[in-house]
């Protein structure tokens, strides 16, 4: 008989406050189990990294991979905030000093090739001979990796194509799925000879896994909350039962100093940031719920960058002034959030439902969650190329909008991803301005 204990991480999203205590468990784990003469595996299931902390922002990803090598994983897979959030030549070297693999089985590089920095599966064998092969897949946001240089395929018409090779080579085979809930249980009532999937993306917590077939799936939420641990019991290479447990980071043992040693980090990343990207004249104020001269400023920076008719922003992306001498660290504090450009083509008609629901009376409460944003609130519609004037009648550069007319309107990324404007974005042709986030274009306006 054997015991296989395997520990996973997902969507910590670069909350490391709590980082120092899930490192000091995870590294005093291995020794215990190895001393009981049981196997250790640990796997992050992507979007460890995350560009709004100072850390991961200042040393372009860097930071984060030696967290991962002190905590001696075994093997990552990459999250949407690894695979889109950096410039192609960032993660094409993201893990150039990494000590654990990282399996993608779904993103290849221009030439249809798998990049030399990753794997699409690998077999990790036990010292009894038991074979387990790990594979990994990532989210599907496929246009948005081709905008980069990457090729993205389907994931489940990539898993199925390394089955045969995993079912020869394994006993046990493992999924590491940044895919989300409902596709981690499409893909364990299609393939049930997975016999576990780690999960992230969707930020879903099973505190005692859940099992579709006889697959186990597990999932430890988001922001480092919870650590998973998933136990196997193996007779003759055989899998005979499985566990998986969570557990919450705020009950393991605390460490001298963690709190410390977090704001060390932070402190880091703040220190390198700390170069001068203008000197204002006079303080640029922020207020949410009022159209600021400093969310101005970004709307029309958006406006030209993106070359459209108009453009909206919503308040709530500015979370702070800027003032005086404002450093990179500045524009990250005030404008976090891993969101792109977006320009879409619109009629008239198209355009005017769009912008009368910016205007509706419970548009600047509206609670914003994901969607790459990191503020709260939405906060009110500013615009730039748009008047409203009596009666709610639109002007777009000063002409009255025509109906049966073809705009051109800039928005942040945020709003085409489904949860707003259902009625006419989700058909639109849509042009995405990567990897330029909104800060850049802000930091870009600014210092014109």
């Amino acid at each position: 008989m054997e015991i296989i204990h395997i520990y996973h991480t997902n969507d910590v999203h670069s909350h490391l406050k709590r980082w120092p205590r899930i490192q000091n468990f995870l590294t005093s784990r291995r020794p215990y189990h190895e001393e009981a003469g049981e196997e250790f595996l640990l796997f992050d299931i992507g979007d460890f990294i995350d560009r709004w902390h100072p850390l991961s922002e200042a040393t372009h990803g860097q930071g984060n991979i030696e967290l991962l090598n002190k905590s001696g994983y075994t093997a990552v897979t990459i999250g949407n905030n690894e695979g889109i959030n950096f410039p192609y030549e960032v993660l094409n070297h993201l893990y150039d000093n990494s000590d654990f693999d990282v399996l993608v089985a779904n993103l290849y590089n221009s030439r249809k090739q798998h990049p030399s920095w990753l794997k699409p599966y690998k077999i990790y064998q036990t010292k009894g001979g038991t074979r387990i092969g790990v594979i990994g897949l990532t989210a599907h946001f496929s246009l948005l990796y081709e905008l980069l240089g990457w090729k993205l395929t389907e994931p489940i018409e990539e898993l199925n194509k390394w089955m045969k090779p995993l079912k020869d080579e394994s006993d046990i085979i493992i999924l590491l799925s940044h895919l989300g809930l409902n596709h981690d249980e499409q893909i364990a009532a299609e393939f049930p000879e997975i016999d576990v999937i780690l999960g992230g993306h969707t930020h879903h917590t099973l505190p005692e896994g859940k099992c579709v077939g006889n697959t186990l799936l597990a999932g430890a939420g988001k922001h480092g909350r919870y650590v998973g641990h998933v136990t196997l019991q193996v007779h003759d290479r055989e899998p005979i039962s499985q566990q998986a447990q969570l557990y919450n980071v705020m009950e393991l043992p605390a460490i001298p100093a963690e709190k410390v040693i977090s704001k060390e980090l932070f402190g880091r990343g703040k220190k390198l940031l700390n170069r001068k990207i203008t000197t204002l004249k006079e303080e640029l104020p922020y207020d949410p719920f009022q159209e600021t001269e400093l969310a101005r400023i970004l709307c029309q920076a958006l406006r030209e960058w993106c070359d459209a008719d108009c453009a909206f922003i919503n308040g709530g992306l500015i979370l702070g002034p800027l003032s005086g001498t404002v450093t990179a660290y500045d524009l990250l504090t005030i404008c976090p959030h891993p969101i792109n450009p977006c320009k879409i083509k619109l009629t008239g008609r198209e355009l005017k439902e769009v912008l009368l629901e910016t205007k509706a009376e419970s548009w600047p409460q509206r609670q914003i969650v994901g969607l790459g944003f990191r503020g709260s609130i939405m906060g009110v519609s500013v615009y730039n190329g748009i008047t409203f004037k009596e009666n709610n009648a639109i002007y777009i550069n000063e002409k009255e909008l025509d109906l049966e007319k073809n705009y051109t309107l800039a928005v942040p990324d945020m709003f085409t991803f489904g949860h707003f404007f259902k009625g006419v974005f989700p058909n639109m042709k849509k042009e995405y301005f990567l990897p330029e986030f909104l800060r850049d274009l802000l930091q870009w306006k600014l210092q014109k």
